[in-house]
Protein backbone atom coordinates (compact mmCIF):
# COMPACT_ATOMS: atom_id res chain seq x y z
CA UNK A 1 0.00 0.00 0.00
CA UNK A 2 1.15 3.34 -0.46
CA UNK A 3 3.14 4.63 2.89
CA UNK A 4 0.03 7.27 3.27
CA UNK A 5 0.76 9.05 7.20
CA UNK A 6 -1.62 7.06 9.56
CA UNK A 7 -2.34 9.15 12.71
CA UNK A 8 -3.64 6.77 15.57
CA UNK A 9 -6.44 8.85 17.75
CA UNK A 10 -6.26 6.49 20.94
CA UNK A 11 -3.13 4.18 22.17
CA UNK A 12 -4.63 1.64 23.92
CA UNK A 13 -4.42 -2.34 23.20
CA UNK A 14 -6.14 -2.14 19.81
CA UNK A 15 -3.93 0.46 18.71
CA UNK A 16 -1.02 -0.38 20.09
CA UNK A 17 -2.22 -3.83 17.71
CA UNK A 18 -2.55 -2.31 14.27
CA UNK A 19 0.84 -0.71 15.09
CA UNK A 20 2.84 -3.39 15.84
CA UNK A 21 1.08 -5.54 13.00
CA UNK A 22 1.31 -2.66 10.20
CA UNK A 23 5.21 -2.16 11.22
CA UNK A 24 5.65 -5.93 11.21
CA UNK A 25 4.67 -6.37 7.94
CA UNK A 26 7.18 -3.14 7.12
CA UNK A 27 5.00 -0.07 7.41
CA UNK A 28 7.69 2.56 7.79
CA UNK A 29 7.68 3.68 11.85
CA UNK A 30 7.72 7.92 10.46
CA UNK A 31 4.48 7.31 8.96
CA UNK A 32 3.10 6.16 12.01
CA UNK A 33 1.84 8.58 14.63
CA UNK A 34 -0.41 8.35 17.63
CA UNK A 35 -2.47 10.80 20.22
CA UNK A 36 -3.27 9.63 23.68
CA UNK A 37 -3.95 11.73 26.95
CA UNK A 38 -2.01 9.46 28.83
CA UNK A 39 1.70 10.38 29.22
CA UNK A 40 2.61 6.76 30.10
CA UNK A 41 0.79 5.21 27.00
CA UNK A 42 2.41 7.81 25.09
CA UNK A 43 6.24 6.44 26.46
CA UNK A 44 5.00 3.32 25.76
CA UNK A 45 4.10 4.05 21.95
CA UNK A 46 7.06 5.60 21.71
CA UNK A 47 9.41 2.99 23.61
CA UNK A 48 7.91 0.26 21.47
CA UNK A 49 7.41 1.26 17.93
CA UNK A 50 9.60 4.32 17.77
CA UNK A 51 6.78 6.51 16.30
CA UNK A 52 5.75 9.83 17.07
CA UNK A 53 3.18 10.80 19.76
CA UNK A 54 1.04 13.69 20.25
CA UNK A 55 -1.00 15.03 23.84
CA UNK A 56 -3.24 16.96 21.40
CA UNK A 57 -5.24 15.33 18.84
CA UNK A 58 -5.69 18.11 16.34
CA UNK A 59 -1.68 18.67 16.72
CA UNK A 60 -1.45 14.71 15.90
CA UNK A 61 -3.89 14.63 12.36
CA UNK A 62 -2.22 17.73 10.96
CA UNK A 63 -0.75 16.49 7.72
CA UNK A 64 -2.59 13.04 8.14
CA UNK A 65 -4.15 11.25 5.27
CA UNK A 66 -5.42 8.67 7.60
CA UNK A 67 -7.15 9.00 11.09
CA UNK A 68 -7.80 5.79 12.79
CA UNK A 69 -10.24 6.41 15.60
CA UNK A 70 -9.18 4.05 18.33
CA UNK A 71 -11.18 5.77 21.15
CA UNK A 72 -14.15 4.43 23.38
CA UNK A 73 -17.58 4.76 21.88
CA UNK A 74 -18.41 6.51 25.00
CA UNK A 75 -16.33 9.43 24.25
CA UNK A 76 -15.83 9.26 20.42
CA UNK A 77 -18.35 12.06 20.23
CA UNK A 78 -16.56 14.23 21.92
CA UNK A 79 -13.58 13.63 20.32
CA UNK A 80 -15.03 13.96 16.76
CA UNK A 81 -16.82 17.20 17.25
CA UNK A 82 -12.97 18.25 18.63
CA UNK A 83 -11.39 17.04 15.03
CA UNK A 84 -14.83 18.47 12.77
CA UNK A 85 -12.78 21.78 11.87
CA UNK A 86 -8.86 19.42 11.13
CA UNK A 87 -11.44 17.58 9.23
CA UNK A 88 -13.11 20.31 7.51
CA UNK A 89 -9.84 21.89 6.15
CA UNK A 90 -7.69 19.05 5.61
CA UNK A 91 -7.90 17.14 2.20
CA UNK A 92 -10.12 14.71 2.85
CA UNK A 93 -8.56 11.80 5.69
CA UNK A 94 -9.69 8.05 5.14
CA UNK A 95 -11.61 8.02 8.90
CA UNK A 96 -11.03 5.00 9.93
CA UNK A 97 -13.12 4.02 13.23
CA UNK A 98 -12.80 0.95 15.29
CA UNK A 99 -15.18 1.77 18.20
CA UNK A 100 -18.13 -0.16 18.58
CA UNK A 101 -21.38 0.79 18.26
CA UNK A 102 -20.78 3.74 16.23
CA UNK A 103 -23.12 4.27 13.29
CA UNK A 104 -21.06 6.01 10.03
CA UNK A 105 -23.85 8.63 10.19
CA UNK A 106 -23.18 10.21 13.27
CA UNK A 107 -19.54 9.71 12.99
CA UNK A 108 -19.64 11.47 9.77
CA UNK A 109 -22.40 14.28 11.43
CA UNK A 110 -20.04 15.15 14.27
CA UNK A 111 -17.23 15.62 12.00
CA UNK A 112 -18.90 17.90 10.14
CA UNK A 113 -20.28 16.11 7.65
CA UNK A 114 -18.82 15.02 3.92
CA UNK A 115 -16.36 12.37 5.67
CA UNK A 116 -14.71 9.32 3.45
CA UNK A 117 -15.21 7.07 6.73
CA UNK A 118 -14.67 3.01 6.52
CA UNK A 119 -16.58 1.77 9.87
CA UNK A 120 -14.79 -1.92 11.76
CA UNK A 121 -15.86 -4.10 13.85
CA UNK A 122 -12.70 -5.81 14.89
CA UNK A 123 -12.26 -8.62 17.61
CA UNK A 124 -9.65 -8.93 20.86
CA UNK A 125 -8.01 -11.83 19.06
CA UNK A 126 -6.71 -8.77 16.93
CA UNK A 127 -4.05 -8.57 20.06
CA UNK A 128 -2.57 -11.77 18.68
CA UNK A 129 -2.46 -11.24 14.92
CA UNK A 130 -5.37 -13.43 14.88
CA UNK A 131 -8.83 -11.12 14.73
CA UNK A 132 -11.60 -11.50 12.74
CA UNK A 133 -12.52 -7.71 11.26
CA UNK A 134 -15.71 -6.91 9.08
CA UNK A 135 -15.58 -3.69 7.59
CA UNK A 136 -17.85 -1.15 6.15
CA UNK A 137 -17.29 1.98 3.78
CA UNK A 138 -19.50 4.90 3.33
CA UNK A 139 -20.32 5.99 -0.59
CA UNK A 140 -17.84 8.85 0.18
CA UNK A 141 -14.66 6.02 0.33
CA UNK A 142 -13.50 5.11 -3.12
CA UNK A 143 -11.33 2.31 -3.98
CA UNK A 144 -8.12 3.41 -2.68
CA UNK A 145 -9.18 4.21 0.37
CA UNK A 146 -11.15 0.75 0.76
CA UNK A 147 -7.93 -0.78 0.00
CA UNK A 148 -6.13 1.10 2.40
CA UNK A 149 -8.40 0.71 5.32
CA UNK A 150 -8.53 -3.48 4.34
CA UNK A 151 -4.44 -3.28 4.83
CA UNK A 152 -4.21 -1.57 7.83
CA UNK A 153 -7.07 -4.54 9.21
CA UNK A 154 -5.55 -6.99 7.68
CA UNK A 155 -2.05 -6.13 9.44
CA UNK A 156 -3.82 -8.03 12.73
CA UNK A 157 -5.91 -10.89 11.08
CA UNK A 158 -8.84 -11.71 8.20
CA UNK A 159 -10.93 -9.01 7.06
CA UNK A 160 -13.99 -9.00 4.92
CA UNK A 161 -16.54 -6.34 3.46
CA UNK A 162 -19.63 -5.94 4.43
CA UNK A 163 -22.20 -4.10 1.95
CA UNK A 164 -25.10 -2.89 4.37
CA UNK A 165 -24.10 -1.32 7.93
CA UNK A 166 -26.78 -2.63 9.66
CA UNK A 167 -25.47 -6.25 9.61
CA UNK A 168 -22.48 -4.64 11.70
CA UNK A 169 -24.31 -5.54 14.36
CA UNK A 170 -24.96 -9.28 13.40
CA UNK A 171 -21.11 -9.25 13.62
CA UNK A 172 -20.75 -7.55 17.08
CA UNK A 173 -23.03 -10.12 18.03
CA UNK A 174 -20.98 -12.94 16.15
CA UNK A 175 -16.96 -12.01 16.13
CA UNK A 176 -17.38 -9.24 18.07
CA UNK A 177 -18.37 -10.74 21.39
CA UNK A 178 -17.26 -14.46 19.43
CA UNK A 179 -13.97 -15.18 22.01
CA UNK A 180 -16.12 -14.46 24.73
CA UNK A 181 -18.74 -17.35 24.31
CA UNK A 182 -15.16 -19.76 22.93
CA UNK A 183 -14.00 -19.09 26.76
CA UNK A 184 -16.40 -20.08 27.89
CA UNK A 185 -16.58 -23.09 26.56
CA UNK A 186 -13.23 -23.81 27.53
CA UNK A 187 -14.00 -22.60 31.50
CA UNK A 188 -16.43 -25.34 31.41
CA UNK A 189 -14.53 -27.84 29.48
CA UNK A 190 -11.70 -27.75 31.71
CA UNK A 191 -14.34 -27.66 34.68
CA UNK A 192 -15.99 -30.72 33.56
CA UNK A 193 -12.52 -32.16 33.47
CA UNK A 194 -11.30 -31.41 36.97
CA UNK A 195 -14.90 -33.28 37.84
CA UNK A 196 -14.12 -36.02 36.13
CA UNK A 197 -10.48 -36.03 38.65
CA UNK A 198 -8.11 -34.45 36.20
CA UNK A 199 -5.25 -32.29 37.96
CA UNK A 200 -6.27 -28.72 37.10
CA UNK A 201 -3.06 -28.08 35.43
CA UNK A 202 -3.64 -31.20 33.02
CA UNK A 203 -7.49 -30.02 32.66
CA UNK A 204 -6.63 -26.77 31.83
CA UNK A 205 -3.43 -27.78 28.82
CA UNK A 206 -5.81 -30.14 27.44
CA UNK A 207 -8.76 -27.93 26.99
CA UNK A 208 -6.26 -25.17 25.42
CA UNK A 209 -4.75 -27.42 23.24
CA UNK A 210 -7.83 -29.22 22.12
CA UNK A 211 -9.39 -26.17 21.07
CA UNK A 212 -6.39 -24.63 19.45
CA UNK A 213 -6.52 -27.74 17.53
CA UNK A 214 -9.95 -27.70 16.42
CA UNK A 215 -9.94 -24.07 14.90
CA UNK A 216 -6.86 -25.13 13.36
CA UNK A 217 -7.90 -28.14 11.83
CA UNK A 218 -11.19 -26.07 10.79
CA UNK A 219 -9.24 -23.51 9.56
CA UNK A 220 -7.25 -25.40 7.08
CA UNK A 221 -10.01 -27.82 5.57
CA UNK A 222 -11.96 -27.32 3.00
CA UNK A 223 -15.50 -28.76 4.42
CA UNK A 224 -17.89 -27.32 6.88
CA UNK A 225 -17.46 -27.71 10.68
CA UNK A 226 -20.66 -29.97 10.59
CA UNK A 227 -18.29 -32.77 8.13
CA UNK A 228 -15.12 -32.53 10.63
CA UNK A 229 -17.83 -33.25 13.48
CA UNK A 230 -19.09 -36.11 11.52
CA UNK A 231 -15.94 -37.54 11.23
CA UNK A 232 -14.95 -37.66 14.71
CA UNK A 233 -18.67 -39.24 15.81
CA UNK A 234 -18.21 -42.97 16.06
CA UNK A 235 -21.70 -44.43 15.88
CA UNK A 236 -22.82 -45.61 19.36
CA UNK A 237 -18.52 -44.04 21.12
CA UNK A 238 -18.15 -41.99 23.44
CA UNK A 239 -18.77 -38.66 20.92
CA UNK A 240 -22.03 -39.35 20.05
CA UNK A 241 -22.92 -39.62 24.06
CA UNK A 242 -21.66 -36.52 25.18
CA UNK A 243 -23.24 -34.92 21.34
CA UNK A 244 -26.50 -36.73 22.54
CA UNK A 245 -26.67 -34.47 25.80
CA UNK A 246 -25.12 -31.35 24.17
CA UNK A 247 -28.11 -31.48 21.75
CA UNK A 248 -31.15 -32.24 24.09
CA UNK A 249 -30.09 -29.18 25.81
CA UNK A 250 -30.72 -27.12 22.67
CA UNK A 251 -27.09 -25.78 22.13
CA UNK A 252 -28.22 -24.77 18.99
CA UNK A 253 -30.98 -23.02 19.96
CA UNK A 254 -29.32 -21.32 23.04
CA UNK A 255 -26.74 -20.21 20.82
CA UNK A 256 -29.22 -18.36 18.21
CA UNK A 257 -30.76 -17.06 21.37
CA UNK A 258 -27.77 -15.33 22.67
CA UNK A 259 -26.60 -13.71 19.52
CA UNK A 260 -30.35 -12.25 18.91
CA UNK A 261 -29.99 -10.86 22.33
CA UNK A 262 -26.24 -9.68 21.68
CA UNK A 263 -27.24 -7.94 17.68
CA UNK A 264 -30.64 -6.41 20.05
CA UNK A 265 -28.12 -4.82 22.68
CA UNK A 266 -25.72 -3.43 20.08
CA UNK A 267 -28.40 -1.95 18.17
CA UNK A 268 -29.55 -0.53 21.23
CA UNK A 269 -26.08 1.19 22.02
CA UNK A 270 -25.45 2.13 18.56
CA UNK A 271 -28.98 4.39 19.19
CA UNK A 272 -27.97 5.29 22.55
CA UNK A 273 -23.96 6.47 21.34
CA UNK A 274 -25.67 8.12 18.50
CA UNK A 275 -27.79 10.82 20.37
CA UNK A 276 -26.61 14.05 20.26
Amino acid sequence: MDEKTICFIGGGNMARSLIGGLIADGYPAGRLRAADPAADQREQLERLFGIRTFADNEAAVEGAEVWVLAVKPQVMHEVAASLAKAAQEAARPLVISIAAGIRSADLDRWLGGGAAIVRCMPNTPALVQSGATALYATPAVDENGRELAESILRAVGLTLWLDDEDLMDAVTALSGSGPAYFFLVMEALEAAGKHLGLPAESARLLTLQTAFGAARMALESDEGPEVLRARVTSPGGTTERALQVLEAGDLRGLMQEALSAARDRARELATELGED
